[in-house]
Parts: structure tokens; sequence; C-alpha cells
């Protein structure tokens, strides 16, 4: 026979709910855990437990440890991670309507450009990331080619060279006569060291976020036709419905702040990486006016084949970049 005070503590323990815990999510990244915006998404993370009073708990995966960038969208489909950072251009051919913000328009920041893409975002509603919960998109400043050994000055120099580009900035390297080479940034460092690749399209900022002016020798500075790269954080489904609707609220309110906050990142980090490109000993070429329109027109087949791509599947290229282009 029980004693009744047993009887009586087994009763009032079993009265007690047991403690859950922290609700734990998964954040994956591809950037290396030095760059500023691997940095920034990291403080996302311990924002978002300050902000819930430590209810949710993102533990952050850089460099690609847990989904490598191309494979990080799949990724979230699928549960590998429930949050993760990556570049649309990475999946060649998932995006259609969204790989238009990446085209050759002239974008003169990485705020603008930031800003652009998620007011597009919110505007057509594309279906083609309705399988994840998109928390915000940001987006590098002006894209620029820089290649290693030859100097570009004409368009006619860009023949029989090899660049490494994706996504959007491929086409434009295909139009400018040359070769593309598509690879994450990743492998880009390897690639133009070893002379796999003649040169690579990117944002200034790269020259130091990926130590990149060590392997190439001069910067094209073709603004006029400058693309972007958009990216995404996005989030898997079943993981942003488990959330309180509290705590998808700080979500929402904090990725707002962020994706202002990485487009004035992309911004500092570019000068930064302009002053480390120029410290190297490396050369910044400008175009003539007369040159410049040239490279400026032989764009139009790009932005042209994109707008025919789009209707073909039906989706309005066309209003994409016309809403681009007002905004710009």
């Amino acid at each position: 026979m029980i004693p009744r005070i047993v009887l009586a503590v087994l009763t009032l323990v079993c009265a007690v709910p047991a403690f859950a815990g922290p609700l734990r999510l998964t954040y994956s990244n591809f950037f290396p855990p030095t760059h500023v915006q691997s940095q920034l998404a990291e403080a996302w993370c311990q924002e978002v437990a300050r902000r819930t009073g430590g209810a949710v708990v993102v533990d952050y995966y850089p460099g690609g440890t847990l989904t490598k960038p191309q494979n990080a969208y799949d990724g979230v489909v699928d549960g590998v991670s429930d949050i993760a950072m990556s570049a649309f251009a990475y999946s060649k051919g998932r995006f259609p309507l969204l790989s238009g913000l990446d085209l050759p328009l002239g974008y003169p920041s990485g705020a603008v450009a930031t800003r652009i893409a998620n007011e597009a975002l919110a505007h057509f509603q594309p279906k083609e990331v309705s399988d994840v919960h998109i928390l915000y998109l940001h987006a590098h400043g002006p894209g620029i080619l820089h290649a290693r050994g030859k100097t570009i000055a004409r368009i006619e120099d860009m023949a029989g060279l090899k660049i490494r580009a994706t996504g959007s900035s491929a086409a434009v390297v295909s139009a400018l006569g040359a070769s593309p080479v598509a690879m994450p940034m990743n492998d880009a460092y390897q690639a133009l060291h070893k002379g796999v690749v003649d040169g690579s399209m990117y944002p200034v900022e790269t020259n130091k976020g990926w130590k990149m002016a060590e392997v190439v020798d001069t910067m094209l500075d073709t603004r006029a036709i400058a693309y972007t790269t958009v990216f995404f954080v996005a989030m898997n489904k079943g993981a942003w419905e488990r959330l309180a609707p509290e705590h998808q609220k700080v979500l929402t309110d904090l990725s707002q702040e962020w994706a202002a906050k990485h487009g004035a990142a992309w911004d500092v980090s570019d000068e930064e990486g302009r002053a480390f490109f120029l410290e190297k000993g490396k050369k910044i070429v400008v175009l003539s006016p007369a040159e410049e329109g040239r490279w400026k027109a032989a764009m139009e087949p790009v932005l042209a084949q994109y707008v025919e791509a789009c209707q073909k599947a039906g989706l309005d290229g066309s209003g994409l970049l016309a809403f681009v282009r007002q905004r710009l």
C-alpha cells in the first residue's frame, strides 16, 4: 500500500506540465561567417531569440555547412533547414519571373535594388515561391565585370573569354560575345586563380568580401548596364506555421528591418571593396560614353528574351521590367 503522502506528491508532480523548451529552428547560409551578410544573418537569429524572450531559438549554419547555395531553396522546401539564405540565380530556370530582377537595368545601389526587389515580390506575388514563406529579399549593388590578364575596354575585347556568371548575368556575358561559366561564388576564387575563367561578374564588394581582388587585375565600371543579384531569406512553410501568431509577427517585423540593413551593408561593402581593390594596385577601366552606349544597346536582346520567355510561360515579364524601371 502506497502511503498517502507519497500519493499526494505523485499527484502534484503529474499535475505540473513539463517545460517544453524553446522552438528551435535551423538557418543555412552560404556566406562565410566573416562576411558582413553572414554577420547580419547571425544577428537576425540573435534578435529573434531576444524579441521572443527565448521562445524561438535559431541555430545558425554559415559557409554552406548545412546546404550548399544551389541546394538551399530545395533544402527549405524539404525541411533540411528551416530557414535559408541564397540567391535565386543559383537555381537556373526555377524562378522565371523573379529572374527579371537580376537583369542589367542600371541599378545604382544595393539599397535601391533591395527596396525594389521587396516591392516587386509584394506586388506580383509570384507562384514560383509559393512553396516557401519568404521572410525578405535583399540585393547587392551594381554588378560589373572584373577580369584577369587582359584589359577589356571594348565589346570586341570580350571575344573568346570565359567569364564566371550566374543567372541573368550569364545572358549579359553571352550578349557581349564571351562564354559564361556558371558557378557559385564559393568556387570563383580558385577558378580565377587557376585560370579556369578569365573574369567574373560581381558587385564591387566581392573584391574584399571574397578576396577576389587578389585574383583579378581590372574592374570595368559599366554601371549603365549594372545588374544585381537578388538573395532570398526563405522559411519552410511547416516551420512557419508552428510559430505562434505573436512570434510570426516578430519575424515579419524583424525581417522588414533587416532587409534595409542588408541593402545598406551592400553599399558600405562596395566602398570597402573598391578601396581594397585599389590598395592591391589593380586598375579601374571607365568606358567612353560612345562605347558605353554600345554595351547598353547589346543588352536589349537580353531584355527581349526575358519578356518572350515569360510570355510563353504565361508570366508578366514586361510588367515586371516596367515596374523596376519606373522605380529606378
